[in-house]
């Protein structure tokens, strides 16, 4: 998604009574984004130690390092959303499968611009901002599509989305694709006439193509398959936690990303919607089927080579492995 927040470094580990077989460690980097707090809230509450397990997780916003990182063997995990584990240069051959989903965008990803733009189609030969390969620019290919319009058909021009407020005070720039807490800060801080979020993730008609991934090692997963599964569950039991106390979980999570709980709660209530076994389980699909998540892979897939951010059509059923996820759900939580 994204990422946001501040990039801070922080290593998340669990200090166990006993020594941990290398077979029960996951060593994980993903980006600063709230989407991946249930992994830093089911290590504080314990629910990885229960499952005999240590996380260790790094936050990484460069997806080059995470991808050489996977490469040399030193990470077993990854979290993006499908957009982005598409995104060059991976190929069929690219460590990483997909084995679960934990959250989804609703809100925490659009395109700003003011009154002088009051729809996407008006926005043809005008510059628009945006960090490379993000969701928001999906969002804005896919709006372009309609009015008969593409990316090219834009000035675009590449930003660090932590600068989007300062951009969007330069009134040549048109329009930003970018995400929360910048998309909404940018508004708020703006001097710009009838300055709005034109479109966001939080239409109905994008739910479910801004969906975050997990990814693991295939060959660490096929030598530990239930290292994956005691994984999950400690990221699920986590997720459930969120919904039957929110406030809690804001507390805890909080530190990890420099926020303070009422800005969690404020992220977590309009921006991002996790998802439970449930849910994630129905995307994914039974083993020898697939599910939602393969649709939504599929059409993702054909928008990241129309705009280039992808060179390899990957293929659904060989990015994603649904069996994990199937033993999760067979022996609950």
């Amino acid at each position: 998604m994204k990422r946001l927040l501040q990039s801070t470094a922080v290593v998340v580990a669990l200090s166990l009574a006993s020594p941990v077989l290398a077979a029960d460690k996951i060593r994980m980097l993903a980006p600063t984004w709230l989407g991946f707090a249930p992994v830093h809230v089911a290590t504080d509450l314990g629910y990885f130690k229960a499952l005999d397990l240590e996380v260790d997780y790094k936050f990484e916003d460069d997806r080059a390092n995470v991808m050489a990182a996977y490469a040399r063997g030193d990470i077993d995990v990854d979290m993006r959303t499908v957009g982005e584990h598409q995104g060059r240069p991976r190929d069929a051959s690219t460590p990483g499968v997909i084995i679960a989903t934990i959250d989804q965008s609703v809100g925490g990803d659009g395109i700003i611009a003011d009154d002088a733009v009051p729809n996407v189609a008006s926005l043809k030969g005008k510059t628009v901002a945006a960090e490379p390969n993000i969701p928001a620019r999906l969002l804005l290919q896919m709006e372009l599509k309609k009015a008969g319009l593409k990316l090219g058909d834009l000035n675009l021009k590449d930003i660090a989305s932590a600068d989007t407020a300062a951009v969007f005070a330069d009134a040549s720039i048109a329009a930003i694709a970018t995400y929360e807490p910048f998309m909404s800060q940018a508004v708020k801080a703006s001097s710009r006439k009838g300055a709005k979020v034109l479109i966001s993730s939080a239409d109905p008609a994008y739910r479910g193509i801004i969906t975050d991934v997990i990814t693991a090692r295939q060959d660490d997963l096929k030598a530990h398959p239930d290292k994956y599964v005691r994984f999950l569950k400690g990221i699920y039991q986590a997720i459930d936690f969120a919904k039957k106390d929110p406030k809690k979980f804001a507390e805890l999570a909080a530190p990890h990303f420099g926020m303070t709980p009422a800005e969690v709660e404020e992220v977590l209530t309009g921006s991002l919607a996790y998802t439970p076994l449930a849910e994630a389980a129905a995307y994914l699909g039974k083993p020898g089927a697939t599910g939602k998540l393969h649709e939504v892979f599929d059409t993702v897939m054909v928008l990241n080579l129309e705009n280039g951010a992808a060179d390899t059509k990957l293929v659904a059923t060989q990015q994603i492995d649904n069996s994990v996820m199937a033993k999760v759900v067979e022996g609950g939580l």
